[in-house]
């Protein structure tokens, strides 16, 4: 009695394997169908409950963590990679979307990790802009360089190689090796407005004041954003290359966006006083007056321009205030200077 009692139990322990394991492949057929159909959420339903009735088909697997990257489900499709991994069918495929998907999710030692195993399993693959991009991203620039060069071989059209060396380059402060590979990403991708910008602001690191504005002026031709950062930036750029009046108007176009800026206003009176505009000089500092009473700088300026106007007695005494209040400003008075100047 006891034997036909195993016996029983075994047989539907049997059956009911056999039945998932039907049930896996109905659901798989139907979600490969779905598929054909470009029907992707409803071959994932599918999918998703063949997986439930079968955790260990590859193929169930398989088409399972592609149908989830065909959704943007990132994170869940590489989870399925990785049971792919575990049982058994590591292929170059599934360690491409393991590169891929880290890449993508910014988990740059993983990228890493997979390129290297993807081109251990196929050695044609390209894998060097995963390298060093994710290199970059890690603040490893030498390495970063490396593969970047590598990757350039490999695919000379990619305007983001050239980019990241030159980034990596700016980033290390050596701005006459980036300024090639600047030059070259643009002139690969040239409505890349935001990559004008930075090589504009690289160039006024350089002290290449044309050249700054020029591109300064182009990125906006090209589509990039004129916000407050970029006018301030753009009216920098136009008083160092010697365009006094156009600076001072676009830092006055700054200014109405936000009055109460006391480095903008500073910027304009500094302006004005090196284009000997007087009387608009002493007008600015005295706004920064407003804003700080014990700005001593300010009032220091105030007196140097009244001196430069030719009213020198006025200007003396309000210099002499200022000292007063900082004595720090006696050397600019024996120098006959602005503060900062060297």
């Amino acid at each position: 009695m006891r034997i036909l009692f195993t016996t029983f139990l075994f047989t539907i322990f049997t059956g009911t394997c056999f039945s998932q394991t039907d049930s896996a492949a109905v659901y798989l057929q139907k979600g490969m169908a779905e598929k054909a159909k470009g029907r992707v959420m409803e071959s994932f339903k599918a999918l998703d409950k063949a997986y439930s009735y079968n955790k260990g088909d590859k193929q169930i697997v398989q088409e399972l963590a592609d149908v989830l990257v065909a959704l943007r489900r990132y994170p869940q499709a590489r989870d399925k990679y990785l049971e792919l991994e575990k049982l058994g069918a590591p292929s170059a495929t599934t360690y491409k979307q393991l590169m891929d998907i880290s890449f993508n999710m910014r988990q740059y030692p993983d990228a890493v990790k997979y390129a290297k195993a993807l081109k251990k399993a196929d050695p044609s693959q390209k894998v060097a802009y995963y390298m060093g991009k994710a290199a970059y991203e890690q603040e490893s620039y030498g390495d970063a360089i490396t593969y970047l060069n590598e990757a350039a071989g490999e695919d000379p059209q990619n305007a983001e190689i050239p980019y990241y060396i030159a980034r990596s380059y700016a980033d290390m402060l050596n701005y006459k090796a980036a300024a090639p590979a600047f030059q070259k990403a643009i002139a690969l991708k040239p409505t890349e407005s935001r990559w004008i910008y930075e090589m504009a602001l690289m160039y006024y690191g350089m002290h290449d004041d044309n050249a700054a504005l020029k591109y300064m002026l182009e990125a906006a031709e090209k589509g990039y954003k004129r916000d407050n950062e970029y006018l301030e930036n753009l009216g920098i750029a136009y008083i160092n290359a010697g365009e006094t009046d156009k600076g001072l108007e676009t830092l006055k176009e700054v200014l109405q966006r936000r009055p109460s800026d006391p480095n903008i206003l500073g910027m304009i009176a500094e302006a004005c006083y090196d284009a000997k505009k007087w009387d608009d000089a002493i007008g600015y500092w005295d706004q920064l007056l407003a804003l700080d009473k014990e700005n001593a700088t300010a009032l220091y300026m105030i007196g140097m321009s009244y001196q430069q106007k030719g009213d020198k007695a006025k200007g003396q005494s309000l210099c002499d205030r200022a000292i007063a209040m900082d004595p720090s400003l006696a050397k600019n008075k024996q120098k006959k200077q602005m503060p900062g100047d060297f």
